[in-house]
């Protein structure tokens, strides 16, 4: 676990699920929840956490969509299923700038997520960079 509960603080206060949903879609949590959202963004899961916040604004934007647009049910369903791939690769692409949106809303300076995931790995990193170059020798 990375970010403020790693040092071993009890683990910052979540939202409510209304809350989160704002949160989601791109809104700012009252300052309580600063540490949660530093948390959100840097603890080891946050690349699912990124893709589960995108999920559930798709979910919510989408089933009235399907309600209302005319046409057989499966052009429908085809057509939202391609609308979600082409949303989770859009995601995927801006998720390191979008997560690093998130702390700057919640207060915190620009690049502390990437600094915060960065320091919890250097010790796997710097381990993965002794064995590559203990294995790769270059004469």
């Amino acid at each position: 676990m990375t970010g403020p509960a790693a040092a071993g603080a009890p683990r910052p206060r979540r939202p409510g699920p209304l809350r989160w949903l704002w949160y989601a879609a791109g809104g700012r949590l009252p300052d309580r929840y600063r540490s949660w959202v530093l948390h959100d963004t840097t603890c080891r899961t946050w690349h699912l956490r990124h893709l589960v916040r995108t999920a559930a604004i798709l979910t919510v934007l989408s089933g009235p969509i399907v309600l209302v647009v005319p046409g057989p049910l499966w052009l429908r369903l085809t057509a939202l299923l391609l609308g979600w791939l082409v949303s989770l690769q859009y995601s995927l692409f801006v998720m390191e700038e979008s997560v690093e949106h998130r702390v700057l809303k919640a207060g915190y300076p620009a690049g502390t997520a990437r600094a915060t995931r960065e320091r919890a790995t250097a010790e796997v990193r710097a381990e993965a960079a002794r064995r590559y170059a203990e294995r790769y020798r270059f004469l």
